[in-house]
């Protein structure tokens, strides 16, 4: 993965929510994205297609649903980046940390 390609994905908020909200969880189904991130499936599932032609994200299938974690291969240069930004996180990615807790809570 080229770096700049990392950093154009970042430049999205949503690509950016949702890799924090995968960091935060380790895993997550598109519809606990779309749950987390209040917005509609069909933006999630684009946003993820990009993530994971870029290698940044993997999946897997468990029955009906297709679960997404970081890629093995995502640099720790990559996962650094993510770690600092999820600790200068604004309000919108600490409500989408909030709404991960409560599906997790609810299982």
């Amino acid at each position: 993965m080229l770096i700049e390609d990392f950093f154009k994905a970042l430049s999205d908020g949503t690509r950016l929510r949702i890799l924090l909200a995968i960091q935060q969880a380790n895993e997550l189904c598109v519809c606990e994205l779309t749950e987390a991130l209040a917005t509609t499936q069909p933006k999630i599932s684009r946003h993820l297609a990009l993530l994971r032609d870029l290698r940044i994200v993997a999946n897997r299938r468990q029955g009906q649903w297709i679960y997404y974690r970081f890629h093995p291969e995502l640099p720790r240069w990559a996962k650094e980046v993510l770690a600092v930004i999820a600790k200068h996180q604004d309000q919108s990615l600490h409500l989408d940390v909030k709404r991960i807790e409560c599906l997790n809570t609810s299982e």
